[in-house]
């Protein structure tokens, strides 16, 4: 099983599992914090919360700085899940330990949409449609609030690392790119552009990996499939003719599939699952994206 992603505004939901069976717990966020949700004993309205995150209980995270992560909208599990990366469009990113709720990196990014974890302890972040924004930004986990890379993106919102390609790829208004690890090993990395495509729609939303050859991205009016080898994008058949979703997870193998759609305004208070069908409720917050991930690559972290 590879990784499935589920997204939406304000509030975001990532969901961990193992190489088979379903999905244990759902990780969202929204508002001002990130919760992990106890999936098997949860139903609709009835949702068990094992694990809160808040922004204002941030441990190590300077007061000052607290302000930009809200509201959360992406919170996506790395280094085997033992850690969570999340962002905001309030202005942060931040990475955090799940056993202690530590912080271990933080930085002010403005409109932050989304954050991948790369090779040798460092982390690129999608900037969306704001004033020093629109762009991609490389940090070092060891070094808080210094870029050392920085390309121009216009409304970056996705940010998937193909490990088998050895590929970065990220999602912007109307293009996908692909770049390359270069000068890794030194103290001045860099990600060298290798390609770009044109998007069948504008705004782009969400981006995810389901195999090694192939992503699913959304934008306003579909979710597409882009099939890296001969490099053509395709409609994504369970949710051909659904606009505006936010958030999407879809596992090859088992057809399983987890997603989110912007319902009132851009956000919703429903995570939608088919095969098995079903519908996790949560009142009171705006729910912005979703994930389900597994079989995670693991990284050196610190």
């Amino acid at each position: 099983m590879k990784r499935i992603i589920w997204l939406s505004v304000g509030f975001f939901i990532i969901a961990i599992t193992g190489c088979t069976g379903k999905p244990k717990e759902i990780i969202a966020c929204g508002d001002d914090q990130v919760i992990i949700v106890d999936r098997m004993n949860s139903d609709g309205n009835n949702v068990k919360i094992s694990w809160r995150w808040k922004a204002s209980e941030a441990s190590a995270l300077p007061d000052t700085f607290k302000k930009y992560m809200i509201p959360t909208d992406e919170c996506k599990p790395v280094d085997g899940n033992k850690k969570i990366l999340i962002t905001s469009s309030g202005g942060g990113i931040v990475l955090v330990d799940r056993a202690t709720k530590q912080t271990l990196f933080y930085a002010h990014v403005p409109m932050a949409h989304s954050a991948e974890l790369l090779p040798s302890d460092r982390i690129v972040v999608a900037l969306s449609t704001a004033t020093g924004g629109n762009s991609i930004e490389l940090y070092d986990i060891k070094i808080s609030e210094r870029a050392i890379f920085r390309d121009s993106l216009f409304s970056g919102h996705g940010v998937v690392w193909m490990p088998e390609m050895k590929r970065l790829f990220a999602l912007g208004y109307n293009e996908l790119r692909s770049y390359s690890l270069k000068n890794w090993d030194s103290e001045k990395p860099e990600l060298q552009l290798i390609n770009k495509w044109l998007l069948p729609d504008n705004s782009g939303h969400d981006l995810i990996s389901v195999s090694d050859t192939k992503l699913i991205l959304t934008t306003a009016n579909g979710v597409w499939v882009f099939n890296t080898s001969n490099e053509q994008f395709s409609a994504f058949e369970l949710l051909e003719g659904i606009k505006n979703v936010k958030s999407v997870n879809y596992n090859e193998s088992t057809n399983e599939l987890v997603y989110t759609k912007g319902e009132i305004s851009w956000w919703t208070h429903n995570i939608y699952c088919r095969n098995p069908d079903k519908i996790f409720t949560i009142p009171g917050i705006n729910l912005y994206k979703v994930r389900v991930m597994a079989n995670q690559k693991s990284y050196k972290l610190l």
